[in-house]
């Protein structure tokens, strides 16, 4: 029986997370499910095995106590959004289940751990970080100890952006650890800070699904490979 993974749904740029998993990575081991808070569909997320949960639009200020208006802050957001994929984070985490959050579901799950986020991160920083027509572009630095640097083999590189809010590092939770930094101190990428006896779990700001080079760099396609391989060994 394949083990399935669920991708959360989200109206910015889905396709990519689809295809970022090609048929050399799922074959006949894995299959992708969407799980989406427009379905509302638990019964399929109650069937996986490992979760992504995707970018997109900014997470209702009201689940980290911020400010009700901030600069650069969407017209409309979407509660029901941020309701069900809490929900998927907690299945998650209660089961060991692999996690993988990328852009927004970093900052979710920094927020589900007690977190809270940078609303924005002003004039100069959106210059390095948020994306207009196309994505931005600079380095990282990765801890040496971290399972980052274990699952990429390196310790720094280059990763696209297209973000205006990050974790603020005043209110990281002592259960996560910021393992990947921009040249700005804007943190990149977080872990669970004691890993034992919990899934594997790794969140990145960037958006390995559509780097260039993507079936090469090891920001991407190492961590990738890394997730396929915790579910691939996880046992539910």
């Amino acid at each position: 029986m394949k083990k399935k993974i669920g991708l959360s749904f989200t109206a910015t740029n889905y396709p990519n997370y689809w295809q970022w998993f090609d048929e050399n990575d799922l074959g006949s081991s894995f299959e992708l499910v969407t799980v989406s808070f427009e379905e509302n569909n638990l019964d399929d997320m109650l069937q996986c095995d490992g979760f992504v949960l995707t970018g997109g639009v900014d997470i209702h200020p009201s689940f980290y106590k911020g400010a009700e208006q901030y600069p650069n802050m969407p017209n409309t957001f979407q509660p029901e959004r941020d309701n069900f994929e809490s929900k998927i984070y907690r299945h998650a985490k209660q089961l060991k289940l692999p996690i993988l959050g990328i852009c927004r579901g970093q900052q979710l799950v920094n927020i589900l751990e007690g977190g809270r986020l940078t609303q924005d991160l002003g004039e100069e920083k959106n210059q390095v970080h948020r994306k207009l027509e196309a994505d931005k572009k600079h380095s990282i630095n990765i801890a040496a100890s971290s399972l980052l640097y274990s699952i990429s083999g390196v310790e720094s590189g280059e990763v696209n952006s297209a973000h205006h809010q990050c974790i603020d590092p005043l209110h990281l939770p002592a259960s996560l650890q910021s393992v990947a930094f921009a040249h700005d101190q804007t943190i990149e990428a977080i872990e669970y800070s004691d890993p034992s006896d919990k899934g594997f779990m790794l969140c990145v700001q960037w958006h390995p699904e559509r780097m260039e080079k993507n079936q090469t760099n090891p920001l991407s396609i190492n961590i990738k490979k890394a997730f396929l391989d915790a579910i691939n060994n996880s046992v539910k």
